[in-house]
């Protein structure tokens, strides 16, 4: 991606906004060599835990990222470190059942081939693809979520979050010239813009299919405020997700569905830019801030614009949004006055319904900040795309 032309005092922001963060990753580096940052801090400080959580990758891609960003050996060599767990757990089927395989494979095998050409990261992460597979249902055209594919309670799943594991599917068919992978990731995506995208424009975190005869049944929430209000984090991976699967396949469906999820985004600001855990609540609720929403979305609407038609207004509208945004998180949302945290970004959520991670750190949230300062930065080729 080509770095966004900004004015030289803003990039002298974002460069400082990259140093901290850079900082805060290389602290990190002994803390986490053969363990990971659990998915959100305890009063701003990680917990180390094993690879066996949907979020492991994202602690790996930042070490991806600081390698880029530094071209330092130290931070190659931690991040190759981390693989024999990748491949280890994707041998050995530890905690597989879940379609995040494509967030944890992509930023760590898919980026460790792409940037060294290391063949064993590159077969792990065909593997992970192949288990990926595994959970599509033909009937239905999706890709279940998370859960046992024989329970009924939990068959026919799918949540917008799946969006962002999709471009392991893609890159998988690139790489192989097998093209189902794609087409099982096509499908799952159009099945997204029809049942989790609603009229108008906000969206359901999850919503059941019948997997044997492919009718769709309801939507709801598992970490939104209600069944019928719009989680921030899932419409983050929806303007994200559908970008992504527009910029693999070239169908404007998915164009349409990330621009119709910007806009509705955009229409929720708080004053500070900043969005709530869920879009429904605004300024005097009383409700914490997600920050790691917004890193998605920066990330995202930059994404969307870079798909855009240089005449398109909404190009630089996304752009301009995306680069308010990211100057907020920089001047107001990291942890630079907490020499205590090893986070990057606070004020995130994890999972408010269950009183998970509320108003801490969220690992996630770190990496898609960093993401975003590298597209700003750099002219960056990044991990979801082949």
């Amino acid at each position: 991606m080509t770095p966004v032309q900004v004015k030289p005092e803003e990039r002298a922001l974002l460069q400082e906004a990259i140093a901290f963060a850079m900082r805060q990753i290389e602290r990190n580096l002994s803390a986490f060599v053969h363990t990971f940052p659990a998915p959100s801090s305890e009063n701003l400080v990680y917990p180390a835990i094993p690879n066996e959580d949907w979020t492991a990758s994202f602690w790996t891609g930042m070490v991806w990222l600081a390698y880029e960003w530094t071209g330092e050996t130290k931070y190659r060599q931690a991040a190759e470190r981390q693989l024999e767990s990748y491949r280890k757990r994707v041998e050995e089927r530890i905690a597989i059942d879940t379609h995040d395989l494509g967030f944890l494979y992509s930023l760590s095998a898919v980026a460790a081939y792409r940037l060294t050409g290391n063949l064993g990261a590159r077969k792990m992460a065909l593997e992970a693809a192949d288990i990926l597979a595994e959970r599509y249902f033909p009937k239905a055209g999706i890709i279940q979520a998370w859960g046992d594919l024989n329970d009924p309670a939990q068959r026919g799943r799918m949540i917008i979050d799946c969006l962002m594991n999709l471009p392991l599917l893609y890159w998988a068919s690139q790489e192989t010239g097998d093209n189902r992978y794609a087409q099982m990731a096509g499908s799952h995506a159009e099945q997204s813009a029809a049942y989790l995208v609603r009229p108008d424009d906000s969206s359901y975190h999850t919503y059941y299919m019948d997997p044997l005869s492919g009718s769709p049944k309801y939507g709801n929430t598992h970490q939104g405020y209600a069944d019928d209000s719009c989680w921030a984090r899932g419409q983050a991976w929806g303007i994200y997700g559908f970008a992504l699967s527009y910029a693999h396949t070239g169908n404007d469906s998915f164009l349409c569905a990330a621009q119709r999820l910007a806009d509705y985004w955009l229409s929720r600001l708080p004053e500070d830019g900043i969005v709530y855990w869920d879009l429904i609540f605004s300024d005097g609720d009383l409700q914490e801030k997600d920050s790691s929403a917004a890193s998605i979305a920066v990330c995202g609407l930059l994404e969307l614009a870079g798909q855009l038609p240089d005449e398109d207004p909404n190009q630089a509208r996304y752009r301009g949004a995306a680069l308010d945004m990211l100057f907020t998180l920089a001047a107001r949302y990291t942890t630079r006055d907490r020499p205590d945290s090893n986070g990057i970004l606070q004020h995130g959520v994890y999972n408010k319904p269950r009183g998970w991670g509320i108003d801490e750190c969220t690992i996630w949230g770190d990496y898609f900040y960093v993401e975003a300062l590298m597209r700003m930065l750099r002219d960056w080729k990044r991990y979801w795309w082949f």
